[in-house]
């Protein structure tokens, strides 16, 4: 008897968090509803037995995704399109299959990945868009870019990034590499980007915090510096709201991309 061949399926995702608990479905009986746990219901249908789905990155409940990655091993004989167009016939609207390949056994989507880009969109005006309200923060006076731009500098490097953590029992270390933090901003929106090789929970969200007290003048780019010294959350900006929080993109050294042709 021919034993079944498994495949290792790489698939690229694009979601609305917005009615989402996270990425990650809980350990135990605990209901809640995730990314994780939907595209393993649709693909368990597919299979006729469990999957597990590994996701790179466990994005937090109401965050969105431009770009996350997973991975899944199948035994199924369906072709890669087929796999594709299953997924998203199957999927909720607000989850999408962009890319589905296979790729070698040893791929794996969290234990790869080498750097994860972030994005937090605000919106500035007068009166809140009503169109964008469930995807940026708003903001009615425009904070000052230059500022915030200087602050951000001081981010660029390995430090300690305690002052940005809300856990204070994280038993893990605060360290990061942080490799790039940007700043843009036009009459309407405001875009932070920040590319480093791992975030937590809420991280995000209190440097976005962090710089916007800065741009409105409630702190000085100097306290930023401070704050990675003395790692003192309760002095670092407020863990502003999720909903303007994307995982862009996630990165992958030479091994990953040869894992992944």
């Amino acid at each position: 008897m021919q034993q079944e061949r498994t495949r290792n399926i790489k698939l690229t995702l694009e979601y609305d968090g917005s009615r989402y608990a996270g990425w990650q479905k809980p350990a135990g009986k605990e209901r809640m509803v995730t990314i994780q746990g939907k595209l393993e219901e649709v693909l368990e249908k597919m299979e006729g037995k469990p999957v597990e789905v590994i996701g790179a990155a466990r994005t937090e409940p109401g965050a969105h995704a431009y770009g996350q990655i997973a991975n899944f091993h199948t035994t199924t004989g369906m072709s890669i399109t087929e796999i594709k167009q299953y997924l998203n016939r199957y999927l909720p609207m607000d989850i999408a299959v962009l890319e589905a390949v296979e790729v070698p056994d040893r791929f794996h989507a969290s234990y790869l990945a080498k750097e994860f880009v972030y994005e937090y969109k605000v919106t500035v005006g007068e009166v809140p868009s009503v169109f964008e309200r469930k995807y940026n923060y708003y903001c009615f006076k425009r904070p000052d870019i230059g500022k915030m731009k200087k602050a951000a500098a001081y981010l660029i490097g390995g430090h300690d990034f305690k002052a940005f953590s809300d856990n204070r029992k994280m038993k893990k270390s605060t360290v990061r590499v942080m490799k790039e933090v940007s700043v843009y901003g036009d009459d309407r929106e405001i875009l932070f980007t920040f590319v480093a090789d791992d975030f937590w929970p809420h991280m995000v969200r209190i440097l976005v915090g962090t710089l916007l007290a800065v741009g409105r003048g409630e702190m000085v780019p100097e306290d930023v510096e401070r704050l990675l010294v003395n790692g003192e959350r309760e002095k670092a900006g407020e863990t502003i709201e999720v909903r303007g929080l994307f995982l862009s993109e996630v990165r992958y050294d030479v091994l990953g991309k040869e894992a992944v042709k």
